[in-house]
């Protein structure tokens, strides 16, 4: 699509809103009224408050600073375009070429926009389950993990194994990871549920077509400057010897942690570290994250919604599926998003999936 000069000069005057996405004058207002406070004396006189406008400062300028970006660089191309040539044809491919990297980084604040709830700008803890399927659920399970580190290294975020439990003869029978990445939580969180897959079994010998499941749980890593009280008595504290490769990467003491809340039977597991004191640290904090989230979801009904019904790991209860036999297609069956390019997918490449979900969740919202 070929850009007009009269497109170019429609508007000179700089766009303070964006049809109510973005209100750029009261996020600036509130960015100089927190910078103010700041300044002050006593502003750390409180920690507490201190850390949470330090926060509130960071989300605002998170939110605005790439708006006001995208701002300047509608202004560089009306520039542009008011001095390109119109009978020189690469003066406008480059002007259509500034337009099209525009409007792509207008999509990503459209997606960060939808963005605004509670903990989406927090780091998120993923866990994956294999389920029905034995060794077959097993392999599906390190796909999918693969799929997510493959996800979070072309989003540049930084993925951190937790604990790990390998399957009998292949793959992962569950693992959990740390990614940590601006709004790895928002995304993610679209990914709460079973993932069913159907390919020829590369472990059958007579070829034949298998269905596998694995689940996906999501919950955002939680601050210390966050509240949970979590009494000692509470807890048993169990050390084990880490699963991991032999040889000279063998660990030769339980230096692994798999911590137990008494109230409410929350486990959770940690062997990443050689050190068990490490691993201890890593643990509370997973637990900490882990009540967080059951304390959320027992307070606030919408927050229970996005994390769905919790159901059985087998056929009927798949929130996406992955086919690769007889055809190949990769479905959602939540916002009926699907694409034929499951290698793609399976590569990291799930934006489709999580922007789509992110959309289809905000017209929940709104109709409740």
């Amino acid at each position: 699509m070929w850009i007009s000069r009269r497109d170019s000069q429609s508007s000179q005057k700089p766009l303070r809103k964006c049809e109510g996405i973005f209100d750029v004058e009261t996020a600036l207002k509130k960015i100089a009224s927190l910078e103010t406070d700041m300044a002050s004396s006593l502003f750390w006189n409180d920690a507490k408050k201190a850390n949470e406008t330090i926060q509130a400062l960071k989300k605002l300028k998170g939110g605005i600073e790439p708006w006001l970006e995208c701002q300047k660089g509608a202004k560089d191309l009306r520039d542009l375009l008011a001095v390109a040539s119109e009978e020189n044809v690469s003066d406008l491919q480059e002007c259509e070429k500034e337009l099209q990297l525009l409007e792509e980084r207008i999509r990503v604040l459209e997606t960060r926009r939808l963005l605004g709830g509670k903990d989406d700008f927090r780091d998120a803890i993923l866990s994956i389950n294999a389920g029905a399927g034995g060794t077959e659920s097993c392999d599906w399970t390190a796909m999918l993990l693969r799929m997510y580190e493959r996800w979070a290294e072309g989003k540049r975020y930084k993925v951190e194994t937790l604990d790990f439990l390998p399957g009998e003869e292949a793959g992962l029978k569950n693992v959990t990871i740390l990614i940590k990445g601006e709004f790895s939580y928002g995304f993610l969180k679209a990914e709460v549920g079973v993932h069913r897959l159907v390919r020829i079994s590369p472990f059958d010998a007579n070829k034949r077509r298998h269905t596998s499941f694995a689940s996906v749980d999501v919950i955002p890593q939680v601050s210390d400057d966050i509240q949970i009280d979590i009494k000692e008595s509470d807890l048993r504290i169990d050390t084990y010897r880490s699963s991991g490769k032999g040889g000279q990467h063998v660990n030769v003491t339980d230096s692994a942690v798999r911590m137990t809340h008494l109230p409410t039977g929350v486990v959770v597991q940690c062997q990443n570290e050689r050190s068990q004191h490490k691993n201890k640290v890593t643990a509370m904090k997973v637990l900490r994250a882990r009540l967080y989230e059951r304390g959320q979801r027992e307070r606030q009904e919408a927050l229970q919604k996005a994390y769905g019904e919790k159901r059985e790991i087998a056929w009927g209860s798949q929130i996406r599926s992955y086919v690769f036999h007889p055809y190949s297609l990769v479905k959602d069956h939540r916002t009926e998003t699907e694409t034929s390019n499951a290698t793609s997918v399976m590569d990291g490449n799930i934006d489709l999936f999580l922007q789509a979900f992110l959309e289809w969740q905000a017209r929940s919202e709104k109709r409740s």
